[in-house]
């Protein structure tokens, strides 16, 4: 009796639930340096921002703008990214290059065509397997 009761009440509880969805990086790099050429800040929007962001992390000014994709956000490069897909300054590159990809992020990443990395999601059926 007291097993159904509770599984009465896990059950009204699952309704005010929100379903959350994790995401899992798995995989290697292939070192082609697309992710180099090609990267999204979360919270840059304009041109102006990223001055901005410029003059208060001076590191970043190993970024410029290439452009803007077909939603509108910005794309970044690294200037020292060599023909290779290499980075001319290994020894010293930022954080976020030494970390990159996160292993897990609370967001939908995309990855670039034929990258050794896959984002993996992972919802609440997967965590029941």
């Amino acid at each position: 009796m007291k097993d159904l009761i509770k599984s009465i009440i896990y059950e009204i509880w699952s309704y005010f639930v929100p379903e959350k969805l994790s995401y899992e990086i798995t995989g290697s790099c292939k070192k082609c340096g697309k992710c180099c050429n090609y990267m999204y800040s979360v919270d840059t929007y304009t041109e102006k921002e990223f001055k901005i962001m410029q003059m208060i992390f001076p590191k970043y000014k190993r970024f410029y703008i290439k452009g803007r994709d077909d939603e509108g956000n910005l794309i970044f490069a690294c200037k020292l990214v060599t023909p290779d897909g290499l980075c001319s300054d290994y020894k010293h590159r930022l954080r976020m290059c030494k970390n990159y990809p996160a292993k897990r992020i609370n967001y939908p990443g995309k990855l670039h065509d034929g990258c050794g990395y896959k984002v993996n999601t992972k919802n609440f059926e997967d965590y029941i397997k």
